[in-house]
């Protein structure tokens, strides 16, 4: 007994030993942060391999000590930040040296059509790569000179769509995904049902990929003074694909080494070749306070950001729960400074339930101030739901939007378990006490009821339309049954008003408040304490399980798993987008 006492005060002072010294850790940390000093005739360095949220506004005491805090960079935040370059003595051009663009299509073009304005101040934009991944040119062709290695090249090749079927794999290894589904085009557990595209979730495809493919080509086609069907006949030749293919194509200025582009970076500013040049990273330069607008207005514009999976509960910075977005909303509400609110809206969808909430307590909301919607990449299906009914909803050209469908998904093991000489007795006291059991097969009544629910939630999903866009039901469902559509074609079929970006949608919410000098201020906060960093364990002993996964088995195999786990913990009625799309 002695010797364990002994063991266990050793153990227990080892550990408040460790725990002392890792808040001493902490604080000189938090003491010995640099200030950001940006110099003058500097080049405002751009890199979007971070990860890019339309917002991130979290606070977290150990984000900074552990490096976590730079791995996402607010959409917001960057817009502002180029704005202010513009105008900033210090800054006398931008250098675009990226090897990836971590964001989605919409937020890409935001970030382009920006860039596109800062070059209105006549400052330089030069981009410089070893090799253009599709996305990642897309961005860099607004600069004035495109650089790449001598050995690199341009990816151009068009849009294209893989989805992956599980039928067969269903029926091989007897485990299922039971589907109660409605609407024509709700594909979102298509791959669950059959083992090869359906017609119509081809045609939504093949129309969604050609119009977000117009927007890109045509944006590059400009920049680069070139028509349409050039761009379209080097994607269809990958006629980009090294570099004397892509100088022949203009696709690009030079074909050049890093060092040489450092070289025509100090020729641009007037530096000596044997000097040093001032640069500053765009996330420093967001820390030196350029990542917002400064404005001494009184009025606000209140800017609501619903980013991620809709699921019922709180809610974080990575997916929509109704209590954070709700509390948001009544805080927007109650604050007499903001004169009206933004929602942004950048969601595929989700739990049908935490949807309606957010919807009903967005009505109560449209009574007392004026209500605008901005959308970003996605505001389908439920992403579109908590959209509808704004007075105003802007979409970005190639926002994924629509979406009008519903269905429900249960995992069925019970042809597994048999397989495996497992049986499942069940003892109930009425005919639906045990419910649905996912160890013997869907019995008729359980997806009859289920049907119903979901038939019931698509009914009033047309209704929140109809109402909500000054429609007839017959012409929402129409245009609903789950199809997908860009917001070029959205506003075609009056699912959108106004094709624009959050600057957009922020004035004419500040127009409709009767204001002209505000200032915006963002919600929800999300704000972590040591409780919440602690509660896990010590940040630097926690296993990243993703990342070594992914690792193991590849990006590709492991977006597969993910899918396909990420499916079967749904949880109620679903309104979701059809499939899940990147773009890269």
């Amino acid at each position: 007994m002695k010797f364990l006492r002994n063991l266990l005060a050793t153990i227990l002072g080892v550990f408040i030993a460790f725990f002392i010294m890792f808040l001493f850790f902490v604080m000189i940390a938090s003491f010995s942060k640099d200030k950001v000093v940006v110099k003058s005739n500097s080049v405002l360095e751009l890199n979007f391999e971070q990860k890019i949220m339309d917002d991130y506004n979290v606070t977290d005491p150990l984000s900074e000590m552990f490096g976590d805090k730079g791995k996402v960079l607010s959409l917001h935040k960057i817009i502002a930040a180029i704005e202010n370059a513009k105008t900033d003595d210090k800054i006398k051009g931008i250098s675009i040296n990226t090897l990836g663009i971590n964001a989605g299509m919409a937020q890409t073009q935001a970030i382009r059509n920006k860039l596109l304005e800062f070059k209105e101040s006549g400052k330089f934009i030069t981009a410089y790569a070893d090799y253009y991944s599709q996305k990642n040119y897309y961005l860099s062709s607004v600069a004035d000179s495109i650089y790449v290695n001598p050995v690199g090249g341009v990816d151009l090749k068009g849009l294209g769509a893989e989805l992956l079927f599980f039928k067969d794999f269903e029926d091989k290894y007897g485990v299922k995904m039971e589907v109660i589904r409605h609407g024509k085009y709700k594909s979102a557990v298509e791959p669950f049902l059959a083992n090869k595209i359906s017609d119509a979730n081809r045609e939504q495809t093949t129309e969604l990929l050609q119009s977000i493919w117009h927007e890109f080509k045509d944006d590059i086609a400009t920049s680069r003074n070139k028509s349409i069907a050039e761009i379209d006949h080097i994607a269809d030749e990958l006629l980009g694909r090294n570099v004397k293919l892509a100088m022949e194509n203009n696709l690009i200025t030079k074909s050049i080494y890093l060092d040489e582009y450092d070289a025509i970076l100090k020729n641009n500013l007037g530096v000596a070749s044997d000097k040093k040049i001032n640069t500053v990273d765009l996330k420093d330069y967001i820390k030196s306070g350029k990542g917002r607008i400064k404005s001494t207005a009184k009025n606000k514009i209140a800017v609501i950001y619903a980013q991620g999976e809709i699921k019922y509960g709180e809610g974080d910075e990575t997916y929509i729960g109704q209590e954070k977005i709700i509390k948001a909303i009544r805080k927007a509400v109650k604050n007499d400074a903001v004169k009206a609110i933004v929602l942004r809206v950048n969601s595929p969808g989700g739990s049908g339930l935490a949807s309606d909430l957010i919807w009903r307590e967005l009505e109560l909301t449209k009574d007392k101030k004026p209500l605008v919607v901005s959308m970003g990449n996605y505001a389908a299906s439920g992403g579109y739901y908590i959209a509808c009914n704004a007075t105003k909803i802007f979409a970005e050209p190639t926002t994924v939007t629509g979406s009008i469908g519903v269905f429900g998904v249960v995992p069925n093991f019970s042809k597994f378990v048999d397989r495996i000489g497992i049986n499942a007795e069940q003892i109930q006291t009425n005919k639906q006490s045990l419910g649905y059991s996912a160890f013997e097969p869907m019995n008729e009544d359980f997806y009859k009821v289920t049907l119903e629910g979901v038939k019931d939630f698509y009914e009033l999903f047309l209704d929140r339309v109809a109402k909500g866009r000054g429609m007839t039901r017959d012409e929402v469902n129409e245009i609903a049954q789950g199809r997908v559509w860009t917001g070029v074609q959205a506003k075609e079929k009056g699912l959108v008003d106004e094709l624009g970006n959050l600057d957009d949608a922020v004035a004419y919410a500040a127009e409709l408040a009767e204001i002209t000098e505000y200032r915006v201020r963002n919600y929800p906060h999300y704000e972590k304490n040591f409780e919440d960093a602690f509660g896990g364990g010590f940040p630097f002993l926690k296993i990243d399980t993703k990342t070594i996964i992914e690792n193991e088995i590849g990006a590709e195999n492991y977006r597969v798993l993910h899918n396909f786990k990420q499916f079967s913990e749904l949880k109620g009625i679903q309104a979701r987008m059809p499939f899940v799309m990147e773009i890269k």
